[in-house]
């Protein structure tokens, strides 16, 4: 779509656009040496496995890992896959006693079905719920994890309402029951800083595409020292520490790489960049829309997340569809042909109509004040259309 046609995109918790740069690193990889990096019989498939390791060095480094602990995945959701399917299995064939695989009720869905079903399984899911600001209570969790806890997962930053977990307070009562500490950092990395010294990490998920890379390239940091064992999810060539078979899609990794290399060296500019461009897009709102509300208010934010409720007892799907040259979301899930109210934002304590009536507004490295000004403009305009045609439908 030509840029001037384009809708005007506030939607970065769900993806983000490719940076140019990264394009233009995996450019020579599919045009000019398009070699499996496994082929290092020849010269083509040895420079693919260095621009392989190069990357693979440039993520470890945004995250403070040693290159040796990134295993490359399709994403972060078979990273987190791997992580908990694969640390249970293992510690189930080693016949471990500890069962119990704890987490928090906000977690991304493929955290929360990868623990529920390791039910079949045998072991224990313990879903902890969270304070209206989306943070678990450190008592609730110290109670819930003993010395029958194989596991605690709790993500970095949420992707619905961008709060950002104290993970270091977490895996210190995860590594004080002696269980191991996984975090889902697909929404911090490269807009926070992770590192996995600091929070005592043994297990981190990441995603290329949430910070400016290609889709369908990710990685699991798993710790080497001590070392953490997991069951790979599916057998083949043995490639990634025989934990991940499967030809490595060079210019993929070579983009994450880069996208990675970049987020470290430019990660707090874009920030205070980032928060600055949100800030301005409240304030221009909340100036149009009295009642105008922030959802989780008093947590800490990733800088680009803004979890608005609005007003006037009008959806957040009719607002959307007035305001159709706007992208943003409901972070509502489509269940039987049926939207349904976030369970995010039904587990932070917001009444059903609070919920229906919530956008997420996710502002990026590419957002200009001129289009935070125009988002603006385009949602007060909408939500006064929609309240407008509630009020007739009323009468």
């Amino acid at each position: 779509m030509p840029a001037a046609n384009r809708p005007l995109y506030l939607d970065h918790h769900a993806t983000t656009p490719l940076d140019p740069r990264v394009l233009a690193a995996m450019r020579p990889w599919w045009e000019d040496n398009f070699a499996n990096p496994g082929s290092v019989e020849h010269a083509m498939g040895r420079a693919a496995e260095d621009a392989v390791e190069q990357a693979r060095a440039h993520i470890a480094d945004l995250i403070g890992a040693d290159p040796r602990e990134i295993v490359l995945t399709s994403g972060a959701t078979e990273a987190n896959n791997l992580a908990i399917k694969g640390a249970a299995r293992f510690a189930a064939s080693q016949g471990s006693d500890r069962r119990r695989i704890v987490t928090l009720a906000t977690e991304h869905k493929c955290v929360l079905e990868s623990v529920r079903d390791l039910a079949a399984e045998g072991f224990e899911p313990v879903l902890l719920p969270v304070d209206a600001n989306g943070l678990v209570d450190p008592g609730t969790l110290r109670a819930a994890v003993d010395d029958r806890t194989l596991l605690v997962t709790a993500m970095a930053v949420n992707n619905e309402i961008g709060v950002i977990q104290d993970l270091a307070a977490i895996a210190a009562i995860a590594k004080a029951a002696g269980a191991l500490f996984h975090t889902d950092a697909a929404q911090a990395a490269g807009r926070i800083p992770v590192d996995v010294q600091d929070i005592q990490a043994d297990l981190v998920s990441l995603s290329a595409h949430k910070m400016y890379g290609p889709k369908g390239i990710g990685a699991l940091y798993v710790r080497r020292r001590p070392r953490v064992r997991l069951a790979p999810l599916f057998s083949g060539g043995g490639q990634e520490r025989g934990l991940r078979s499967g030809t490595l899609p060079a210019p993929l990794i070579v983009g994450f790489g880069e996208a990675a290399r970049i987020a470290a060296t430019e990660g707090l500019l874009d920030s205070g960049r980032i928060a600055g461009q949100r800030d301005r897009f409240l304030a221009a709102l909340a100036a149009a829309i009295p009642g105008l509300a922030l959802n989780a208010e008093h947590a800490p934010r990733v800088a680009g997340n803004a979890s608005i409720a609005f007003p006037g007892g009008v959806s957040a799907q009719d607002i959307m569809a007035a305001a159709p040259g706007l992208c943003v979301s409901t972070g509502s899930a489509c269940s039987s042909a049926e939207v349904e109210p976030s369970y995010v934002l039904r587990a932070i304590g917001l009444d059903e109509a609070r919920a229906r009536a919530t956008l997420r507004i996710g502002i990026g490295r590419f957002t200009s004040p001129a289009d935070v000004d125009r988002a603006a403009a385009m949602l007060a305009e909408a939500w006064a259309r929609a309240v407008s045609g509630t009020n007739r439908a009323a009468e």
